[in-house]
């Protein structure tokens, strides 16, 4: 018999449509990307690239009511490592997204730190490892942008580790975490970004469970995976060869890590997250039905 997995709030984003840009002639239309979301049984969604949908609250807000659907979040690319310099810059793009999020009646804001390597040209824009000053930059400027987003906004922020940035291998991930004040930041598990950069979402919750905020869903295709690895292929191009895979055909195997995040005893929010840009329109709703029914198989 399966468990209940009654505190995991499952949801998808625009990212499962193949949505990585506000605006790309190769992605959906975001009325078909709502549409789909809530046929294919998701209730909980997240904002995706800020323009893509609405940016009107008023607007926004008729289109997912009739759908019947809700917002768990905004996601905001940040490169605070680079110090006090751009905290204006960063703020400004920031408080667009929390504001909008806020108006969702959506409590948490998805930060993930900037690329290394540009994620659709592959140019490397700077250095892969930070040096110790940039990392105390990087602590301190996420826990003044935690203190901010939820004394303006009511928000918490959650910390998403990604490929191809400098908070990626679980070395970094833990670097991070033991540099920040969990009062004010917390960490956004990417199981497939995780698993893509040879960490062990299991542990990761069993290890630092209290810095669990939020989950993003996906898996990796092993065989891909090796060859990216092997051949130093950068996350767009990778993405392109599949491999973000459709579950639970990859890594790290699902169950067990909704198991461990049931397990902490708090409310999380999962929302599935399968990398597939550019893909074709018709691709992402079977997709997404297949994945919605497997989640039920697990109890969530």
């Amino acid at each position: 018999m399966t468990t209940s997995l009654d505190r995991i709030r499952v949801g998808s984003a625009p990212d499962s449509w193949g949505v990585w840009f506000p605006e790309d002639p190769v992605q959906v239309p975001w009325e078909r990307f709502l549409d789909e979301v809530s046929e294919a049984g998701y209730r909980w969604i997240e904002l995706g690239p800020y323009g893509y949908l609405p940016t009107d609250p008023a607007r926004l807000t008729d289109e997912i009511v009739k759908r019947d659907l809700k917002v768990s979040a905004g996601t905001v690319f940040t490169g605070l490592h680079r110090g006090p310099s751009v905290w204006e810059s960063t703020w400004e793009h920031v408080s667009q997204v929390a504001a909008l999020t806020q108006a969702m009646d959506a409590k948490h804001l998805v930060v993930i730190p900037s690329f290394w390597r540009d994620d659709k040209t592959a140019e490397i824009l700077e250095p892969a490892e930070l040096t110790a000053e940039q990392w105390g930059h990087l602590a301190r400027g996420m826990e003044r942008l935690g203190r901010e987003v939820k004394e303006r906004y009511g928000l918490d922020i959650v910390v998403h580790p990604h490929a191809d940035t400098h908070i990626d291998t679980e070395a970094h991930v833990e670097q991070f975490l033991d540099a920040t004040d969990s009062d004010v930041v917390n960490l956004c598990l990417d199981t497939g970004h995780y698993a893509y950069c040879g960490g062990d979402s299991v542990k990761l919750i069993e290890t630092y469970g209290e810095r669990i905020g939020y989950l993003h869903l996906k898996q990796v295709d092993p065989a891909i995976l090796a060859d990216v690895v092997e051949n130093g292929v950068p996350f767009g191009p990778a993405v392109q060869r599949g491999v973000m895979c459709e579950p639970p055909s990859g890594v790290p195997e699902l169950g067990p890590v909704l198991t461990a995040a049931q397990g902490l005893g708090v409310e999380l929010f999962a929302i599935v997250e399968q990398d597939m840009y550019p893909c074709e329109p018709d691709r992402p709703l079977p997709i997404a039905v297949r994945t919605r029914q497997f989640l039920r198989s697990c109890g969530a």
